[in-house]
């Protein structure tokens, strides 16, 4: 008695087309997440920036102005001057990457900076 083997053939192409999605859902979403951690690191430069500019003794609104430029789109940046440290704090959010994935809610990044005031030459 000899046993038929079964055809193979179009095994492969079936498992491609039902682990492509799968795939491409996973790529998306951690280029996601790596657009969310370039947007934290934006807003730790922003908030430094504004934070060393205003303890220099800079304009704040300039430095304010300066740390919206490097901060993600969109981010608020509040400077609180304390006589002796300068703290300044930036928010701001990344939204989900939408399509399929549009139930993803936006992410809020914050990064908060102290800066030592400079003595003023008199």
């Amino acid at each position: 008695m000899r046993r038929r083997r079964r055809d193979q053939r179009g095994a492969a192409t079936a498992e491609l087309a039902l682990t492509l999605p799968l795939l491409i859902a996973v790529t998306i979403g951690l280029v996601w997440l790596l657009a969310v951690g370039a947007a934290q690191v934006r807003a730790v430069d922003a908030a430094r920036e504004t934070a060393r500019a205003v303890a220099r003794g800079d304009d704040e609104g300039a430095a304010v102005a300066r740390g919206q430029q490097v901060a993600p789109a969109g981010s608020r940046v509040v400077v609180t001057d304390r006589g002796d440290e300068v703290v300044a704090e930036v928010t701001g959010s990344v939204g989900g990457p939408g399509g399929l994935f549009g139930f993803l809610p936006s992410v809020t990044v914050t990064a908060r900076s102290v800066a030592a005031a400079e003595e003023t030459a008199p």
